[in-house]
């Protein structure tokens, strides 16, 4: 079972298969692995001293983050994040520590996570993917319906007064007028805008 995996210079953290979304575009749907991890699906979810000892038997001195960031959405398990965060930055204080998410995490905590992220996360990032509800519904298929469109975007604005920086994505294949208005969705949102490469299935 893999808990951490490198990719470039970071090490991510893979704490848990559940997601909220069923994305057309999302790596695990045609890939089992990133980075240097064989396999990215659990066998089960790890406990929170298996993720702490798997990311302690690493040196972090190696790494320019810390990533959570797997085959599922790390804010389904708030309570293992916040744990293994706040014992990283004990230990390594000056070590970046990054959460990607789908924003749905108030949705499926049914409360404001948001604030729990202060002092422990230096960037949030999140999966923006469409300008509208119905887009996003076709796009990222949750579990919410036409509520988690606005749900992550509620989400996004909360969280800019707790994480320095937050970062909204999109995958370059959503064409050029849809990329141009989920910038102006960004800005409205007070986060940083980025344009990310789909990764293409494996041969």
């Amino acid at each position: 079972m893999e808990i951490t995996y490198t990719f470039e210079d970071g090490l991510y953290l893979n704490i848990t298969n559940k997601c909220q979304n069923h994305c057309t575009f999302c790596v695990r749907q045609n890939r089992k692995s990133v980075g240097d991890a064989d396999s990215l699906w659990l066998e089960r979810e790890p406990t929170l001293n298996e993720v702490v000892s798997d990311v302690f038997r690493r040196n972090l001195a190696d790494y320019k983050e810390v990533v959570f960031c797997g085959y599922g959405e790390p804010t389904c398990r708030m309570d293992v994040l916040t744990s293994v965060a706040g014992k990283i930055r004990a230990v390594n204080p000056s070590l970046p520590i990054r959460v990607n998410t789908n924003g749905l995490g108030n949705l499926y905590n049914e409360r404001d996570i948001t604030p729990e992220f202060s002092g422990l996360v230096d960037t949030i990032s999140i999966s923006l993917n469409a300008s509208t509800a119905a887009g996003y519904n076709e796009i990222c298929k949750p579990i919410y319906g036409e509520a988690a469109f606005e749900g992550m975007l509620d989400f996004t604005r909360k969280v800019t007064r707790y994480v320095p920086n937050v970062i909204m994505s999109v995958v370059d294949v959503i064409g050029a007028e849809e990329i141009e208005a989920c910038r102006r969705i960004c800005e409205q949102c007070g986060a940083v805008y980025k344009v990310r490469s789909y990764i293409p299935k494996e041969n």
